[in-house]
């Protein structure tokens, strides 16, 4: 038995979801993820904002683990911030209680947006099978098992091939990437799955 992050209670799913939906959290998360690291003046700087307002969404931030002080580089009123390694998986909706479920249905609709704006990106700044930007549409037939088994693999394979901020080698940049897998309802498709 491996040794997992402590399972969040329908409460902190719910703080967890507010927090990344929230606009002003998610430039700074998105700031400290390209940067690496900042404090509240240069948040404040950067984002248009007060350095007191930077500074409360910094210690939420850390409340829920998503960000940590760096001790060495901290002192006096200053403190620096740098991402926390995060990963979660949403519960199925229909267990939610509905304080929760509204959270969670607020994120994945700005979720929505985000991943829309990236896809448009992905396909203008495609280059070809050899460049940096990919798109890639496929079908196939599969049961649950084999779905759930293929989505285990995706994830050793990011494991395999990412690297943290940190150890990433010379050359390296940071790659979003999107997975969706949706069956067709039951009883309407009698042909071939299609990627285009």
């Amino acid at each position: 038995m491996t040794d997992g992050p402590p399972e969040l209670t329908s409460l902190e799913r719910t703080a967890l979801y507010k927090s990344l939906g929230n606009p002003l959290r998610r430039r700074i998360l998105d700031y400290i993820g390209r940067h690496g690291e900042a404090n509240s003046t240069v948040l404040a700087k950067e984002l248009g904002e007060s350095s007191g307002t930077t500074s409360y969404h910094l210690r939420k931030l850390a409340e829920q683990r998503l960000i940590e002080e760096i001790p060495e580089k901290s002192g006096g009123r200053e403190r620096w911030w740098r991402s926390l390694p995060f990963s979660h998986t949403t519960p199925d909706p229909a267990t939610m209680p509905p304080e929760e479920y509204a959270a969670a249905e607020q994120l994945a609709l700005l979720k929505i947006e985000v991943d829309t704006r990236l896809f448009r990106r992905a396909h203008e700044e495609y280059r070809g099978p050899d460049g940096w930007a990919q798109v890639q549409r496929h079908g196939a037939w599969m049961t649950k098992d084999e779905l759930l088994a293929f989505m285990r693999e995706y994830h050793a394979l990011i494991d395999r091939y990412g690297h943290p901020r940190e150890r990433a080698p010379d050359g390296a940049r940071p790659v979003n990437m999107r997975f969706y897998a949706a069956p067709e309802p039951v009883g309407e498709w009698d042909g071939e799955p299609t990627g285009t």
